[in-house]
């Protein structure tokens, strides 16, 4: 049976702690032996060849990079770092475009989990134990504004991210674009919703946008979702968890592709 995962091959383990890689050359290495890098903090006033070479590598592969004063990376580490300290990511994040198409090749619907602005480690984690159970095929989130991926998500996660891809991309919005015109109704799931989920079919390709719990969606992914939708509240709550509220869409997905 094919495997639902790009390059016939499920993720790779996650590691158990942050790996710091410091030195130009050691980070460059990093890049072009295909590891994936969670962040890159790059002294201030760097503007060698190779400190380019590593602003466009991270570009390409969608690394955020902080520009920081010698006296951060001093705190980073106490070893020669020559300007430039990178953090090892705990997982390996994979290409979208990879996954989206290996679904379609194998003839199923895709089923994809956008997280906006969910900046909360064990909701993430949360998130991507039930993510993992209702067949997600790629939970995707941006370089910038989102749960840091470490020790504490993983273990909330239940060893979930262990078997789902994540998939960490520049724009939310030009993402959406991107699945719509491969055939994904995009559904954003929010309070501002006139219909509710059970007002909604499923039973075509599909990704869902779920939002924090203090900010919700960003207005510019409201304003490109194909629909909105929202929970039915009653009882003087207006909102659950976002870890909740996501289990819940899923399951009605689910529901609906096995009804």
């Amino acid at each position: 049976m094919p495997s639902k995962y790009p390059y016939n091959k499920r993720p790779s383990q996650p590691k158990s702690s942050a790996q710091l890689v410091y030195g130009i050359q050691p980070v460059l290495e990093a890049f072009k032996a295909g590891k994936s890098l969670d962040k890159i903090f790059l002294l201030r006033t760097s503007k060698t060849s190779e400190s380019e070479e590593v602003l466009a590598l991270a570009q390409e592969r969608n690394v955020p990079v902080s520009r920081v004063p010698e006296e951060k990376l001093n705190r980073l580490t106490r070893k020669n770092h020559q300007g430039i300290v990178a953090f090892m990511a705990a997982i390996d994040y994979q290409p979208l475009n990879h996954i989206v198409d290996r679904v379609y090749e194998e003839g199923r619907m895709p089923l994809l989990l956008l997280l906006d602005r969910v900046t909360d480690v064990r909701n993430f984690g949360a998130i991507a134990r039930t993510a993992a159970c209702t067949g997600v095929d790629a939970i995707v989130v941006p370089v910038k504004g989102a749960a840091a991926i470490g020790p504490d998500a993983i273990k909330t996660s239940a060893g979930a991210l262990n078997h789902i891809p994540v998939c960490r991309e520049e724009s939310l919005k030009a993402t959406v674009k991107y699945l719509q015109e491969y055939g994904l109704k995009v559904v954003a799931c929010t309070e501002k919703a006139a219909d509710n989920i059970y007002d909604l079919a499923f039973q075509e390709p599909t990704a869902l946008i779920m939002g924090s719990e203090e900010d919700g969606i960003s207005d510019e992914l409201i304003q490109s979702a194909d629909y909105l939708a929202k929970l039915p509240m009653s009882g003087g709550v207006d909102s659950l968890n976002v870890s909740v509220a996501t289990g819940v869409f899923l399951f009605e997905v689910v529901r609906q592709r096995r009804g």
